[in-house]
């Protein structure tokens, strides 16, 4: 059964700290243990193998120190893969609680494997259902798991092919720390590969770049595989202006939520398109540094013709930034208004006429502007449990060039001719899920 001792979090208290037991173990000072402090409105998650050294280092940071509680949860069972787990997990459910802003930041948020790893997961939940009792969280597991802060929270611990993505993106913008010539980085994934959540991830990562509230002294740790991205990303001294735009309202009015609840982020971060150009020219046409573009196969372009002829914020944009707004376009005005940009794509998405082409957009993006161009791409299938195969068959179905029908494990496609039988069929699903 898991230990959780609460104490007052401050420098009294540091002794006590040192002479903890749990099961006749001390664990105060050579234990891997997981910690929360907190007073009424904040919270802060970490892990240690000394919670007595690093109470004590804690105190010395101003934004820690304030806090006015700590909650120290062990078990004589736990090791370090287990605690970094369950760090992680804690921290993201509290970002998604909605009781505390969380100080974290989110960099180094691992999904290690390890031994007997299901077995444990199921006591994390005991811990939560305890420290529900304590009153240190307030919803259930259930709720915030299928809430949308919890669904586009910064604090995901990324797959691998994300972290090598932020990786090359992180090396690209450093280059522009160097040289002053910005960067216009386009990646490429289908739907389900997790564009979003890199594109949130990476916001919140330069957003505590700005703060300089990344990473915490923690001389009794180990480098982990995070620990190159965490130098990298020291080394992006110059970008300080940043913004996300999200084309699509709905989703924008989401964000504006969850960046209103995050340490570091601000909603005014959230825009659409025609508030970078506004915003650009009430602040004399300063450059941002850094735009992120979620869905920039929604960014509009009058030339591919569309519902456009009569769209006045569109034709006003273009006119305060010296543009043919017959002839160029949104993606025209993320270029001129930004020193660097990350543009998240994919081409099968487009929805409308006025949705910029591949052609059009690579025209724009690589060559027009003096920016150096780096291509990513994510392949990895997070949304779907059918998996890349099964997003592929999807498209040969869809493009009319599936030869076969085929068996997809653990997964269904069904076509319908009936629309009632289809309701039906879905209201089944949803009461067993």
């Amino acid at each position: 059964m898991a230990f959780i001792k609460t104490l007052d979090f401050d420098i009294s208290s540091v002794d006590d700290i040192r002479r903890l037991k749990h099961n006749g173990a001390r664990v105060g000072e050579n234990w891997p243990v997981v910690y929360v402090l907190n007073d009424d409105t904040e919270a802060y998650v970490g892990e240690t193998v000394n919670i007595s050294r690093r109470a004590e280092q804690h105190l010395t940071n101003p934004a820690k120190s304030k806090l006015a509680e700590i909650r120290i949860i062990t078990d004589e069972d736990y090791n370090k893969s287990v605690i970094l787990d369950l760090e992680s997990f804690l921290i993201k459910h509290m970002a998604a609680d909605k009781k505390y802003k969380l100080l974290n930041g989110n960099n180094g948020i691992q999904d290690h494997d390890y031994y007997e790893r299901s077995a444990y997961e199921d006591k994390f939940k005991d811990i939560w259902k305890k420290l529900k009792k304590l009153g240190v969280v307030e919803k259930s597991i259930e709720e915030i798991e299928n809430s949308e802060l919890f669904k586009y929270s910064p604090y995901k611990s990324l797959g691998s092919e994300q972290i090598q993505t932020e990786k090359e993106i992180l090396s690209a913008l450093a280059s522009y720390d160097e040289t002053g010539r910005g960067a216009s980085i386009v990646v490429t994934g289908s739907a389900g590969t997790g564009k979003t959540i890199l594109a949130v991830y990476l916001i919140k990562l330069f957003s505590d770049i700005n703060s300089r509230s990344i990473v915490d002294p923690k001389d009794d740790d180990y480098y982990d595989d995070d620990s190159e991205v965490a130098i990298a990303s020291e080394s992006i001294d110059k970008i300080k202006r940043i913004g996300i735009v999200f084309p699509q309202k709905t989703l924008r009015s989401s964000m504006k939520d969850v960046f209103s609840r995050i340490s570091s982020l601000d909603p005014d971060m959230v825009m659409d398109t025609t508030d970078v150009v506004k915003n650009y020219i009430k602040n004399g046409k300063k450059k941002y540094d850094l735009l992120i573009v979620d869905e920039a196969h929604r960014l509009k372009s009058r030339k591919n013709h569309g519902n456009m002829l009569q769209n006045k914020a569109f034709n006003d944009a273009c006119k305060a930034l010296g543009l043919d707004s017959d002839k160029d376009s949104e993606l025209d005005w993320m270029m001129i208004c930004s020193k660097n940009q990350i543009l998240f794509r994919d081409d099968r998405q487009r929805v409308r006429a006025s949705d910029m082409d591949d052609e059009q957009f690579y025209s724009i993006v690589n060559g027009k502007y003096d920016t150096k161009f780096v291509q990513q791409f994510l392949y990895d299938q997070w949304r779907c449990q059918g998996g890349t195969d099964y997003i592929n068959y999807l498209k040969e179905i869809f493009d009319g060039t599936a030869k076969k029908k085929r068996e997809i494990e653990n997964y269904d496609f069904k076509m319908f001719d009936d629309v009632d039988e289809m309701i039906c069929a879905i209201k089944i699903l949803e009461k067993k899920v």
